[in-house]
């Protein structure tokens, strides 16, 4: 029967909106507090992260050039980005606290090869545009070398993250890499906002503690990698969930809710920079690479001098250009951008947030799913097996409709955080012309998207 009733509330928090509804893990599930405080835990998955990742990057430099033969390729861009995108409405941001590309600076450290300086003020002050400027060239570089198909570009680049984040572990302490310039980090920590979970701070025990070793550190461990600590979260774009205040603190005061994935993104209305642009650009890049895929690409591409690559970076920086007037004209229909409590906000960010969402997953899904039938044979080929008659390949239609279902979800649930913004926070500010424009605009997009899909 309490199991029942757990269920049970647990359904009501997640399908019913309430700002303030939260389920305590840790107390709900002894089990999930008992997996962080065991450092060991975190220690293996990051060993097998840091071991995969070494495999991944050593077939693509070194095995067959051969998309057909290497299988290294679909663990990169079906399983690994399919699980991070995947992570980010589960887990929030705890794919960030197992990540691999930080564990050898990690490791320089620990050795006392690092110079351990504090991060500087030009990367907390112009983080969000270094990370933007790092994930546009992730996705230009995919885009315009097919990498998807090409082991040793798909290598170079997981290497050229690993050498950006160790390069940074040497310089500074902890993980500046991840706090300031990894653009997957930024990605993450703004669609991490939608998660059904976040790492909070019990406040009330937080006052009493005069030790912070959750930011600052213990004789057993080093503090918190992102130089936050429990008492400092109040959103989940920056933590990373590595659960090292829980092990850390004294007063047992990190709590992890279970709560609506709707809430963060309503209460922080689009407040923080990271999400101002990283959400934009996100929508934009995803148009721009499923219209790669269209004849009316390979038209414009003709037009273009035959070149794939000023046909891509056209359209990615008009697919840029398009999100932001979307969502500039929303704000211009919502009205109100400002709030005397906590200054300027951009109110159609956080309403986009689950659409930016859905079309990276079914973008991701759509490789995964196109490709899930070669893996075997694959794996045959590259190390002398012939498992060719494992092979199988997914219905394309089947793919489209999976696809086209979660685009929907998303801009469903844009929609619903459209509502709740009129129906709460700003009720009866929004004039009612207005707010049924900006449902069409929600619609208009996700037409967009079902266009070109």
């Amino acid at each position: 029967m309490q199991l029942f009733e757990r269920i049970k509330e647990i359904g009501k928090i997640l399908f019913v909106y309430d700002e303030e509804a939260r389920v305590d893990l840790f107390e709900a599930f002894p089990i999930i507090k008992g997996f962080y405080r065991n450092r060991h835990n975190l220690l293996y998955l990051r060993t097998f992260g840091d071991i995969s990742f070494s495999v991944i990057i050593i077939m693509g430099l070194f095995g067959p050039q051969d998309n057909s033969r290497n299988v290294s390729l679909f663990f990169a861009w079906g399983i690994w980005w399919v699980s991070i995108v995947m992570s980010w409405f589960f887990l929030g941001k705890s794919w960030c606290g197992i990540c691999p590309f930080p564990g050898i600076g990690r490791v320089l450290q620990m050795l006392g090869l690092s110079l351990n300086h504090e991060p500087s003020v030009l990367l907390s002050k112009y983080r969000s545009t270094f990370a933007l400027t790092f994930f546009a060239i992730i996705i230009w570089a995919e885009s315009v070398t097919n990498m998807k198909n090409w082991p040793f570009g798909t290598a170079l680049l997981l290497l050229s993250i690993l050498i950006g984040a160790s390069v940074m572990g040497i310089f500074f302490r902890g993980q500046a890499w991840c706090r300031y310039l990894c653009p997957m980090g930024k990605i993450i920590g703004a669609a991490a906002t939608l998660s059904i979970i976040e790492l909070r701070p019990d406040l009330r025990k937080c006052k009493t503690c005069r030790s912070f070793s959750c930011k600052k550190g213990a004789p057993t461990a080093e503090g918190c990698p992102v130089y936050l600590g429990a008492f400092n979260i109040r959103n989940n774009i920056d933590c990373l969930m590595c659960g090292r205040c829980v092990y850390l603190c004294d007063k047992d005061g990190p709590r992890l809710n279970l709560r609506n994935p709707f809430v963060e993104l309503v209460i922080n209305k689009g407040r923080y920079i990271t999400c101002s642009y990283i959400i934009p650009f996100l929508i934009g890049s995803q148009l721009a690479r499923f219209l790669q895929h269209t004849s009316s690409y390979s038209m414009a591409e003709r037009w273009l001098f035959g070149s794939n690559t000023i046909a891509f970076t056209i359209i990615l920086g008009l697919g840029f250009i398009f999100a932001l007037l979307v969502i500039r004209i929303g704000a211009y229909l919502f009205r109100i951008t400002e709030d005397p409590s906590f200054g300027k906000f951009s109110p159609m960010v956080p309403v986009f947030v689950p659409l930016a969402f859905t079309g990276e997953l079914a973008y991701r899904l759509d490789y995964f799913l196109a490709h899930i039938g070669d893996v075997l044979p694959t794996f045959g080929r590259q190390f002398g097996f012939n498992l060719d008659h494992l092979q199988f390949s997914a219905s394309t239609t089947m793919i489209y409709w999976i696809c086209l279902t979660l685009i929907c979800i998303g801009a469903t649930s844009s929609s619903y955080v459209l509502h709740l913004f009129n129906t709460r926070d700003f009720e009866d500010i929004i004039p009612k012309i207005n707010y049924y424009a900006l449902h069409m605009l929600v619609l208009f997009v996700f037409a967009i998207y079902a266009l070109i899909l």
